[in-house]
């Protein structure tokens, strides 16, 4: 059983929700330059920045590759790591020899999602003892996370640490995040590190994208940089009719023509917009700055292409002809959870994070023994290979206020020694499983959560550092094995843009700039607005500020250089 795996609440899914589906999924089963005030910015962040290059190297940690536990599969072309083997209890490894904290009080802000559990219940406690440290978490709810960081941020009372995905990293957080939050430099920057082994095997990739306002102040989630989100099949079903994987766009509408019955109450799938996106090759988009990239010397974003508008009108197509399950044209059933109806065969194919790989085999197994969901590869829009854009090697961070004494900042750096424990360590488990016989019982190998687990163990430990990118499941190992090779094969077509790994705030006055183009892609793909309306609306935005942008993103880079040169 995989902990925690989260699930997004969208067919299509948008890129916050996607975003919070690949780190909450990787946080369970597991990914820049630092941020200077550069291009004409302030310390205050409204001009924007980054700190790329010249002096990022002397900020990050030592990297020293743990040797406690084998991944059965090695990470490859950006991969996570995989285990496919059953896990054995009594031969756990121990990757923290002895306790680090010192006993001190930590209070935690944290998104959450679902129902917090109370504050002495015994997953924390055995946490606590563990660590040496009485964490004290103030859970906030996930969903609205925004307004509640916004306003703990603008006051003078803040959380010893603070945890922040990149999607809440908009108007003025990145500026408090400078002036509110910690150097961790001096304690984990170059060999200071090693005092603390699970961190120090954390990816240096990872750590560069924990770099704001010139200093190391961010304890990173890594997450591989291959696309998180696949082309999910009823393998049973496509066996059972003889469907072939398609290779290209033109055999993908094809194949929904064959599939598609309404009268039978079955079409081919769900809003197929981010595997178009994939296919064309257009810029990856879920995060700032990945949108933009420098080509044949000029500056471009996603939406100035002519792939990004391809891969609307391809979409849209498909929705025209009656492909797409009628629910994801409204909004609602299917399109908000795609579980029950992909289950019953109302459509056999959607486009999600990969997590849901595991979990919709997990709910499946004992109710429907046949069915199977398998990812299919990625294809070349035109048949050939396809052309990938990476993805951040990081996305959420923990962060200690400026305010925490040495012993505090001591006892939240503990606080992640542990929880970075590699999968296959005692660490690792009680973090992401708790207790044995609490909070989860183990037969044949396989570790399945109590209900006290599942009520406990959820949303907390998880969010303040992870070990690098990990996917095993000891109750699905073919399919631990199925994501790893995917994400290899994929990585293979992966390319980093020139913006990779880096941590840039953009001048507040482009901060909105492109808010409401998700909106208008949803509106074309379904057929409410032309593709003539999105040519205007590029328009718009180059001469409401994107041509300044470019120029802006453009100095960036001049001064600063690539994240991967």
């Amino acid at each position: 059983m995989t902990p925690n795996a989260a699930t997004s609440a969208t067919s299509a899914p948008s890129r916050r929700s996607f975003l919070a589906s690949t780190a909450v999924a990787a946080a369970a089963v597991a990914g820049g330059m630092p941020l200077l005030a550069a291009c004409g910015g302030s310390d205050s962040g409204s001009g924007g920045g980054t700190s790329a290059g010249k002096n990022a190297k002397k900020l990050l940690p030592a990297y020293v590759a743990t040797n406690v536990v084998t991944p059965d599969i090695a990470a490859k072309n950006g991969s996570a790591v995989g285990f496919t083997s059953k896990l054995d209890i009594a031969s756990l490894k121990t990757s923290v020899p002895k306790k680090l904290g010192k006993g001190g009080k930590v209070s935690i802000m944290s998104p959450f999602w679902g129902s917090p559990p109370k504050g002495d219940n015994a997953y924390y406690k055995a946490m606590n003892d563990l660590i040496g440290v009485d964490v004290q978490w103030q859970n906030q709810d996930g969903n609205t996370y925004d307004q509640k960081l916004g306003a703990v941020l603008a006051s003078s009372d803040i959380p010893d640490v603070v945890v922040i995905p990149g999607w809440n990293m908009g108007g003025k957080i990145p500026s408090a995040i400078i002036g509110k939050f910690a150097d961790l430099g001096p304690y984990l920057s170059g060999d200071a590190i090693k005092e603390y082994p699970n961190l120090a095997a954390i990816p240096t990739d990872a750590w560069q994208r924990s770099l704001f306002g010139g200093k190391l102040r961010g304890l990173p989630q890594p997450a591989p940089y291959v696309t998180g989100i696949v082309p999910l099949y009823r393998k049973d079903i496509f066996d059972k009719e003889g469907y072939e994987i398609p290779t290209s766009a033109d055999e993908f509408t094809a194949l929904c023509k064959e599939i598609t019955n309404a009268k039978a109450k079955r079409w081919a799938c769900l809003d197929m917009k981010w595997t178009a996106f994939q296919s064309f090759g257009v810029l990856s988009g879920s995060e700032k700055p990945l949108g933009w990239n420098l080509v044949d010397g000029k500056m471009v974003y996603r939406i100035e292409t002519q792939e990004y508008l391809e891969a609307l009108e391809w979409t849209r197509k498909l929705f025209a002809a009656g492909y797409v399950h009628p629910d994801a044209k409204l909004g609602k059933s299917a399109a908000t959870d795609p579980g029950p109806k992909f289950a019953a065969g109302e459509f056999l194919i959607y486009a999600q994070n990969i997590s849901q790989w595991w979990s919709r085999t997990a709910e499946q197994a004992t109710q429907n023994p046949d069915y199977k969901i398998w990812g299919m590869d990625i294809f070349g829009h035109d048949g050939g290979a396809p052309t990938l854009w990476a993805e951040q090697p990081a996305g959420i961070f923990a962060f200690v206020s400026k305010k925490a004494s040495e012993s505090v900042i001591r006892d939240v750096l503990a606080v992640a020694n542990v929880t970075a424990a590699p999968y296959g360590t005692k660490e690792y488990m009680i973090t992401n499983y708790g207790v044995e016989g609490t909070h989860y019982t183990v037969k044949n190998g396989v570790p399945t959560k109590t209900d006290q687990g599942n009520n406990e163990v959820i949303n907390a430990y998880v969010m303040v550092a992870s070990p690098t990118a990990t996917i095993a499941h000891p109750d699905f190992p073919e399919v631990a094995k199925a994501q790893v090779e995917w994400q290899q094969r994929m990585g293979a077509f992966t390319k980093k843009s020139s913006f990779y790994g880096m941590q840039i705030t953009e001048p507040s006055r482009y901060t909105n700039l492109s808010n409401d183009f998700e909106q208008l892609e949803d509106d074309i793909v379904r057929g409410r607005k032309k593709i003539s309306d999105m040519q205007q609306a590029v328009s718009d935005w180059k001469s409401k500020g994107g041509d300044k942008l470019r120029d802006w993103y453009k100095k960036l880079l001049d001064e600063n250089g690539s994240a991967t040169s």
